[in-house]
């Protein structure tokens, strides 16, 4: 009777070196590693153990994370079949992270791969070998975690005594040789100057913008180190105004919140630079939240600019407090120039209407769509019109990808989802200001905004209590909110419930002067009692 042969095993194995230091030398890092693993399979051969001729080495990438191009492709030959091990010379080669490590041992365990350390002697066909893994595996966590405190800690240090850390430097600096220390470059250091004396001589952010960029100037330009180009643009408001904050401009630097004095030599002096944040502060205009989702624009994120090639946001204003206009504004002329861009704003109602019209147009032919999705036939159906804002907008995402509008020649055009073909309508838009009148009849924002805000949180938190959202943050999109506002919202349920009540139910001018702002303090206090002690205090002094 003859000998039963033992099946064969093949084996991949995978090697991993963090830093590409050496790599270009005859024998590698990665050739030592692979060397060991098939050493370790040859004395296996008895076992019916192969090492398969494909390579899998990762050179230059970090075990932190899975995104190394020779290990997803590992996962791939796995995945098509024909792999029935895994070598590696140390664990920490295939994965540093805990739970990335617990997710490729679950998709080996999946497709029947075993796992093998070649210096730590065990697999994972044993229970003991799939402790001691993790075992290890939690120290070579704690290893790099270790090495990721002391290189923030250095940097911390290193940011404390005014040294600069890397990055790109800012706009009127230039970075030294040895990258630690910011130098002064002349020609940027005087239009950061100019930029601080046309704001405080009274124009606005946007303005000083405008005089910058018909002077030619432009913002700071550079390449990375990857050799891509970055900057060389016109002046925004974003850039002036980040300008305008900067410390470091006055020879300091700020790291988490506190102020330490810098290594770089200051180009504005303290008084100036005061006196622009006092004006920064003064112009601050506290934009109320817009709480009618009625009014939540139907094409925001859709609706393009054809000249400046930008989105268009959904805005409004109130004239007189009796009057609401919604207007789309082209992103580009509210950040450099209107002049610059022939749309500038567009009536809301009016783009929104001639978009739905034309859609319902492009839909209603049955020769292109013989047969129409269930979005397709609610906007073609007479239900469309009671439908809320919301809902509205969820489909109008499905069937858009992109709505255009061009001042000049009166085109809107669309643009469907799965394709790329523009279809264009002959549309005439007044562009008329103000726009889009709503009375104020038809609006809430008559209630107190605390009040507002009290009743949305309750609101919200009845979705949740119901089971129809598992956490308010989930109805941010159809809100129009962002999370940052829902928890300021949600926050108002911590309130004790006799202010609740007064908030809901009191009818005195007072309540109308607070805000949210104004009751943020009262939520640090745990203490019921005192928090409404804080509570009438607030109220008195607004009386």
């Amino acid at each position: 009777m003859e000998k039963e042969t033992k099946k064969r095993i093949y084996c991949a194995i995978y090697t991993r070196k963090s830093t590409t230091e050496g790599l270009d030398q005859d024998f590698t890092s990665l050739d030592a590693q692979r060397e060991a693993a098939e050493s370790y399979i040859n004395s296996q051969k008895h076992e019916g153990w192969v090492a398969l001729p494909g390579q899998y080495d990762d050179g230059g990438f970090t075990g932190a994370n899975i995104d190394r191009p020779a290990l997803q492709k590992l996962l791939s030959d796995i995945k098509a079949g024909g792999i029935n091990c895994v070598i590696v010379y140390k664990v920490d080669r295939l994965s540093r992270s805990l739970m990335d490590f617990a997710q490729l041992l679950e998709f080996l365990d999946k497709h029947n791969v075993t796992f093998v350390s070649v210096t730590q002697a065990f697999n994972t066909n044993t229970s003991m070998g799939r402790l001691t893994l993790n075992i290890l595996l939690s120290f070579a966590q704690f290893e790099r975690e270790i090495i990721s405190e002391r290189t923030k800690d250095k940097m911390a240090a290193a940011r404390k005594k005014g040294q600069w850390v890397g990055g790109r430097p800012p706009f009127g600096y230039d970075v030294e040789k040895d990258g630690k220390k910011l130098l002064v470059n002349p020609e940027e250091a005087k239009i950061v100057r100019e930029i601080f004396k046309l704001y405080l001589e009274g124009n606005s952010l946007l303005k000083v913008a405008l005089i910058l960029n018909e002077k030619g100037y432009r913002s700071k330009q550079g390449a990375s180190k990857a050799g891509k180009l970055y900057g060389g643009k016109k002046f925004g408001v974003t850039q002036i105004q980040a300008i305008i904050k900067n410390v470091l401009y006055i020879g300091k630097v700020n790291y988490a919140g506190q102020i330490y004095e810098g290594q770089q030599e200051p180009i504005i002096n303290e008084e100036t630079f005061k006196k622009a944040q006092e004006k920064l502060r003064q112009n601050r205009v506290e934009r109320k939240v817009l709480k009618n989702t009625e009014c939540t624009g139907l094409l925001t994120h859709l609706l393009h600019c054809n000249t400046c090639n930008t989105i268009m946001f959904h805005t409004y204003t109130m004239k007189k407090g009796t009057h609401k206009y919604r207007y789309y504004v082209c992103t580009n002329a509210q950040k450099r120039s209107y002049q610059a861009c022939p749309n500038k704003s567009l009536n809301a109602q009016a783009i929104e209407d001639a978009t739905i019209e034309c859609l319902k147009h492009i839909f209603s032919d049955k020769k292109n769509f013989e047969d129409p999705t269930k979005e397709m036939k609610a906007l073609l159906s007479p239900v469309w019109d009671t439908l809320y804002p919301e809902e509205k907008r969820r489909i109008l995402k499905i069937l858009v990808k992109e709505a255009s509008y061009a001042v000049e020649t009166k085109k809107l055009g669309i643009i469907l989802n799965g394709s790329d073909l523009k279809l264009e309508f002959d549309i005439d838009l007044k562009q008329v200001r103000p726009l889009n009148r709503w009375h104020k009849e038809e609006e809430i924002t008559k209630e107190p905004q605390i009040r507002n805000a009290l009743i949305l949180a309750h609101q919200i938190q009845q979705l949740v209590d119901r089971g129809k959202i598992k956490h308010p943050r989930k109805a941010c999109k159809w809100l129009n909110l962002s999370v940052t506002r829902m928890d300021q919202v949600m926050n108002t349920l911590f309130l004790c419930p006799t202010i609740q009540n007064e908030i809901l139910s009191m009818d005195t001018p007072a309540i109308s002067t607070i805000t949210e702002f104004h009751v943020r303090p009262l939520l640090k206090e745990v203490d019921w009692d005192d928090q409404l002690s804080q509570w009438q205090t607030l109220i008195t002094n607004n009386h």
